[in-house]
């Protein structure tokens, strides 16, 4: 592909975003970002950082959004100098972003009153998923639109899934994340008991690493953190927050989730000494909750 293709703006520019970009940018686009504290300059990797969200939508033909949390993409989105107002009518943005159901829908809405097309397209993968180019989408949103984002979201991942309109990617990403995180805190608990009652930690790691009931995601986790490696490909602090925006979500439509309620308690524990590292940080802290 050449050139022609256009500009991809990333707001928020982190390890995921980074990754990101240079699969974008073989693909033919080129590639500009801005992040609140980069006022201009040039990054590591050749791209051009910009001083505003609006300064940066409005030298792209498509918004990247990958931000942290639902205050942060307000903060980039709206307002004299967001995106939105950057972007010309007719525009795309696609936000990657974890963020709440309901911050997705008011982007789409806000969005469309603009006459700029919005995707919540948050991803499931972490940082070697996204080096191989092998993330998996998640879409909500109009279908018309996705078919525009498809050459973006094909050359980031391995697979794009529709799920529906505005706010449902948002809404099965929580479904993915609860799922892998209150999983990944029960293996933590149940290896500080097994350790606690006397059975020997690296066997029982050994052990728990080549069975078929752990996923291969927890088994890395697994491997990892029992060896004290707890490098954030996946940060306590966005695991704690996936959670909460979980909680209240599910609160709102009246679900029960009492698995994921005691989950987020053992990653705010996890937090007080590990908030910045690795969720998987939940299994020494399961275990000296356990004396083990």
């Amino acid at each position: 592909m050449s050139k022609s293709n256009g500009t991809v703006g990333f707001v928020g520019y982190g390890a995921m975003a980074r990754l990101m970009a240079a699969h974008i940018r073989a693909a033919g686009y080129q590639t500009v970002a801005y992040t609140p504290s980069a006022k201009g300059g040039t990054a590591e990797d050749g791209t051009r950082m910009l001083d505003s969200a609006r300064t940066l939508a409005e030298a792209s033909t498509i918004v990247l959004v990958s931000v942290p949390n639902d205050q942060a993409l307000a903060a980039s989105a709206y307002g004299e100098r967001g995106f939105l107002v950057g972007l010309k009518q007719g525009g795309l943005v696609i936000d990657t972003s974890s963020v709440s159901p309901d911050a997705s829908r008011r982007l789409a809405e806000t969005g469309a009153r603009r006459g700029i097309a919005v995707l919540d397209a948050p991803v499931s993968g972490s940082t070697p998923e996204a080096e191989k180019g092998e993330l998996v989408v998640l879409v909500g949103g109009k279908a018309d639109d996705l078919a525009r984002a498809r050459p973006v979201l094909d050359a980031i991942g391995k697979q794009t899934i529709y799920v529906g309109p505005a706010g449902h990617g948002s809404t099965l990403k929580l479904v993915v994340n609860g799922i892998m995180v209150s999983t990944m805190a029960a293996i933590a608990e149940t290896i500080g008991y097994g350790v606690a009652a006397g059975l020997d930690r690296g066997t029982l790691l050994e052990t728990l690493s080549g069975l078929a009931v752990v996923s291969p995601h927890h088994q890395r986790k697994i491997d990892s953190a029992g060896t004290g490696d707890l490098d954030p490909q996946f940060p306590t602090v966005l695991a704690h927050k996936d959670l909460g925006l979980l909680l209240a979500d599910a609160a709102a439509h009246r679900a029960p989730v009492p698995t994921i309620a005691a989950a987020a308690q053992l990653l705010s524990l996890t937090m007080q000494r590990h908030g910045e590292q690795d969720y998987s940080a939940v299994l020494p802290t399961a275990e000296t909750l356990a004396g083990a």
